[in-house]
């Protein structure tokens, strides 16, 4: 796993800048880094060695006669194969690198290599003979890319903080994302909290030619039910495409270890892992919190050898602000610092872990995906009814048992779905934000999603949903910053083109049904492991934010937070003090509304007020 970063036209003290901007990514590659560097372009590079340890593996890496350059963060999976077939066309190689098979498989087959790629994949290539500049993301967006143009010059690079680093970009806060994570939790992309800055979507590849912006989708995840498939097929298909994927994902010249948690997927994953290492943290504050006794015994069972750590309260507070500050963009998702936890200790033993990211959303996976069984009889009744139904329970000035379900019930799920995770109402935003700062309906954001699959039934809209929005801006946002913090690879078997591909086809019924959710893939899981692993119900990453915010201590931290100067720029403060109170008293359960709020300004005083991002005691704003 790498870094990257460039930018094209002359600067002064050309040499310092583009060191400055690799320099800021160094922990994405402490092993060695790499310029390239002529008057028309500055490309910088960090590596993490994984494969062809040796220097030859350095990048920028070349075609034979040099009129190409590249740098490439990520791994492909079937460069062998394309090795030899480049080698059987006349192209000679010079290293035993994935990286070369991407330069000469640009060379032979320009756009179209990529849909001959199997991995995950950031790279820019430079054509020194046109001038022109080509980047490209993988399929899910496993590995990132952002860019903007600063006057005459195209800037990109792997973290938006080495944009900062670029001389005349001005910093400018974009108040339209601040809209959108309020909705989210997670900035939307391809908007980033910069303005102007902007997210390469997955599967999407981008040009840069005399001084223009050419983005384009050259894959996209389409789910193709095989109504005929049975189960015993599913399970089949299942079970053989991830032990090929995993043995594929498994490929390095250094040893490779595995995230582990009570649940399916990681566990599917590390029973292939046997003789290595697994690692867990949990919180000590009960099983609810704490994973570590299901994994330390499921290690035992598979016999691998296992790892884990307890986080304190005060190690989590003391380190919101380096995790917010290694994110790029606030992430309300509290388990993105037990990542951060996880991926540190980790780094301690193994370079390279793989993990379970991607199953929920590829297999039928999160809880909200029974949501569509469970209006299934109510929406039996004439629509009509359902809307009259809604309309009195929603000016009914109190709230009742099964309000929330006649009011869903009479909505598509193109209204209610906006993605896994869902935070403030439209009224709480409006009550909330200040009048300069955009209230937008967040369908509006996830429309062009839906019209995408009309016609799918509503459980494969809200997954393609999730593939395209909640997978890219929280899942694998959190991995990659998370792991490459602590200059660590993670790889994600699950989030395969071939795994994919047997996905898509399997029936709705084998996803999601009555009896659980990712039901197929948990049937092909439990011939590897014990069935009440395989058949856990959904957890997500519990992390206790609930209970430390009614926890006195951490209730005033977050207290100074929202009433301090920087709220005040962007909430009416006293909205946000009823949302802590009533949390607080145990009124209602606040919490996850309270985090969004709280790590945005964290967030934002590092950004944009010049706030420390070490790691220390509680974090204070002012």
């Amino acid at each position: 796993m790498c870094g990257l970063c460039g930018f094209t036209g002359e600067v002064i003290d050309r040499d310092a800048v583009i060191k400055s901007m690799t320099d800021k990514i160094t922990h994405r590659g402490p092993d060695s880094s790499g310029i390239y560097a002529d008057p028309d372009i500055s490309m910088g590079f960090r590596r993490l060695s994984i494969i062809d340890v040796a220097s030859t593996g350095d990048q920028p890496i070349y075609n034979e006669n040099k009129t190409l350059v590249l740098t490439f963060n990520g791994e492909i999976y079937n460069y062998r194969e394309l090795r030899n077939i480049l080698i059987e066309k006349g192209h000679r190689f010079y290293t035993q690198t994935d990286s070369e098979v991407l330069v000469h498989g640009f060379e032979e087959w320009h756009e179209d290599l990529l849909t001959k790629l199997r991995g995950m994949f950031a790279f820019a290539i430079y054509d020194t003979i046109d001038k022109s500049v080509f980047i490209a993301r993988d399929y899910f967006g496993i590995k990132p890319m952002h860019y903007t143009q600063v006057g005459s010059h195209f800037v990109y690079g792997s973290e938006i903080k080495s944009i900062l680093e670029f001389p005349g970009f001005e910093k400018k806060f974009n108040k339209n994302a601040l809209n959108n994570y309020i909705s989210f939790e997670y900035s939307v992309p391809p908007e980033t909290f910069f303005e102007n800055v902007y997210c390469l979507m997955p599967a999407h590849y981008l040009w840069y030619k005399d001084g223009k912006v050419e983005t384009h989708r050259y894959w996209e995840p389409e789910f193709h039910e095989d109504a005929g498939m049975t189960q015993e097929q599913a399970v089949e298909e299942i079970e053989k495409v991830f032990e090929d994927s995993v043995s594929a994902h498994k490929i390095s010249d250094v040893e490779v270890g595995c995230f582990l948690s009570s649940g399916v997927d990681s566990s599917y994953v590390s029973t292939y892992f046997a003789g290595q290492k697994t690692f867990t943290v949990g919180f000590d504050y009960g099983e609810k919190y704490n994973e570590i006794d299901w994994a330390k015994n499921l290690s035992e069972k598979i016999g691998v050898e296992h790892h884990y750590k307890v986080i304190s309260a005060d190690e989590y507070w003391g380190n919101i602000r380096k995790v917010q500050y290694h994110m790029d963009q606030p992430l309300a998702d509290a388990s993105c610092i037990a990542l951060y936890f996880v991926s540190k200790m980790a780094s301690e033993y193994v370079k390279v872990v793989l993990s379970g990211e991607g199953a929920d959303e590829l297999f039928g996976g999160y809880n909200i995906y029974h949501t569509p069984d469970d209006f299934e009889s109510y929406k039996k009744l004439p629509l009509g009814l359902r809307k009259a139904l809604a309309a009195i329970a929603k000016v009914l000035p109190f709230s009742f048992k099964g309000k929330n379900f006649l009011m869903r019930g009479a909505l598509p799920i193109e209204e209610t779905f906006i993605g896994n995770c869902s935070m403030f109402t439209m009224d709480e935003k409006r009550r909330m934000l200040k009048s300069d700062v955009p209230v937008t309906r967040p369908q509006e954001l996830t429309k062009p999603y839906y019209d995408r699959v009309k016609g799918k039934d509503d459980v494969t809209k809200m997954q393609y949903l999730d593939i395209n929005v909640w997978l890219v801006g929280d899942i694998l946002l959190k991995a990659d910053r998370m792991s490459m913090a602590n200059s660590l690879e993670l790889r994600v078997p699950f989030l395969d083109k071939e795994v994919f591909k047997v996905a898509s086809r399997i029936p709705r019924k084998l996803r999601v049904n009555k009896e659980n959710t990712k039901y197929a893939m948990r049937q092909a899981a439990m011939k590897h492991l014990p069935d009440a692993t395989a058949q856990k119900k959904k957890l997500g990453f519990p992390v206790p934010t609930r209970v430390w915010l009614r926890d006195e201590k951490y209730y005033n931290v977050v207290k100074d937070a929202f009433t301090g100067t920087i709220a005040k720029q962007f909430f009416n403060t006293d909205e946000l003090m009823k949302f802590l109170n009533d949390h607080y008293n145990g009124k209602r359960d606040n919490n996850r509304k309270i985090w969004t709020i709280f790590v945005f300004l964290i967030w934002y005083d590092i950004y944009f007020n010049g706030g420390s991002h070490e790691p220390g005691d509680l974090p204070v704003i002012h």
